[in-house]
């Protein structure tokens, strides 16, 4: 029975969600894989993400960034923690290397704390980075570069150009320095239609569109708090809004969680994101999307997804107020082009077998992408 550490970094959800559809894959071709999740993040979250139990390591893996809402970075605290983190970095070795030991793993799979890849190198444990990005590029090309400590560039850069991959999904930042790159295609779940389900339930009109707002993995950003109710579209947001709408619907109070959804929407509004982006193209989702202008991953997720979906920048003030009606008429009206296929976990699969043994693989439908099962519990609250 292979056994996979699996470490990431909870700055959001975004990073467990990257490479969830990876672990579907996995435990398709091995039933019997033992995982093991380190990570900080909620573990009631990891357990609906992820597709099969796995014991919970609740440690930090590394330092992320540090946020005031979905939309800002602080840039200059963040760096402070890369800093300490640094300056700490031999106790931090010592305990990575005490936990991984212990756990006796057959593979370290990082998306993407740098610290778990080099504690397996020193260990003689085969280490993967799977990432569309990573910290030490995000750093360098973010506002603060000349601030962040030479050590703490050094060390990022060495232990992730030392890995024995780093594995970059489409959309991927370019990560030219990184002499063990592999490029695979975007890894994405395809989630089933839920449209008329979620209709019914709700008293949604057939012709009014569903719209998908999504901000997650950072809490108190209510984007509906001050948009005028309206009767052309009906909003779907994971919690209930701070007032009463009758243009919205709660996805909590469903028992459901974003992703369940992006398959039954005819429009996402989000920020870039790696997993909303890559799932819009799978599932044929058009976006409106709020730039965050100073993240550095943004660019090459941005020229991804308008060469594929109908995708459209939005202005900051005018999502704040409301103000979405032409855009969305706009994008909602642009022909539909053909749905992504997402490969890119079976091609993850493919270059890890290596190290997580030789069992038979059953295909089953094969190069279509593990697609989610149709998910619309009893309704418990409005």
């Amino acid at each position: 029975m292979p056994h996979l550490l699996l470490a990431v970094t909870a700055h959001g959800f975004g990073h467990l969600a990257q490479v969830a559809p990876v672990i579907d894959e996995l435990i398709r071709r091995w039933p019997r894989l033992r995982l093991t999740l380190q990570s900080d993040i909620d573990p009631d979250l990891a357990r609906r993400i992820l597709p099969a139990p796995f014991q919970h390591l609740p440690e930090a893996t590394d330092v992320g960034l540090l946020m005031d809402g979905p939309l800002r970075t602080c840039w200059a605290d963040s760096v402070k923690h890369y800093a300490a983190f640094e300056a700490d970095y031999d106790q931090h070795l010592e305990r990575e290397i005490s936990l991984l030991r212990a756990a006796a793993p057959d593979l370290v799979l990082a998306d993407v704390p740098w610290l778990p890849l080099d504690a397996a190198h020193r260990l003689g444990i085969p280490a993967v980075a799977l990432c569309s990005l990573n910290w030490f590029d995000i750093l360098r090309l973010g506002p603060v570069a000349d601030q962040v400590p030479a050590t703490v560039m050094e060390r990022m850069r060495t232990v992730y150009a030392g890995a024995d991959l780093f594995i970059r999904p489409a959309p991927s930042m370019p990560m030219e320095w990184l002499p063990n790159a592999r490029d695979v295609g975007p890894i994405a779940r395809r989630y089933p239609d839920l449209r008329a389900a979620l209709r019914a339930r709700r008293g949604i009109p057939n012709e009014r569109p569903l719209v998908l707002v999504q901000f997650g993995g950072f809490a108190g950003f209510d984007p509906l708090r001050d948009w005028p109710e309206q009767d052309e579209v009906h909003y779907l947001v994971q919690e209930r809004p701070a007032r009463r709408r009758r243009d919205a619907t709660s996805l909590s109070a469903l028992g459901l969680i974003v992703p369940q959804v992006i398959g039954s929407c005819d429009l996402m509004i989000c920020k870039p994101g790696y997993g909303t982006f890559a799932e819009a193209a799978v599932n044929r989702t058009s976006v409106l999307y709020v730039k965050r202008g100073d993240w550095p991953e943004e660019p090459a997720l941005v020229t991804w997804l308008t060469a594929r979906m109908p995708a459209r920048e939005i202005a900051l003030d005018a999502l704040l107020a409301g103000r979405l009606s032409d855009a969305i008429a706009d994008v909602l009206g642009a022909t539909q082009p053909p749905a992504q296929a997402p490969t890119g976990a079976a091609e993850v699969a493919d270059l890890l077998s290596p190290w997580l043994g030789s069992a038979s693989m059953d295909r089953g439908a094969g190069q279509g992408g593990p697609d989610a099962p149709p998910l619309l519990p009893v309704d418990t609250a409005r």
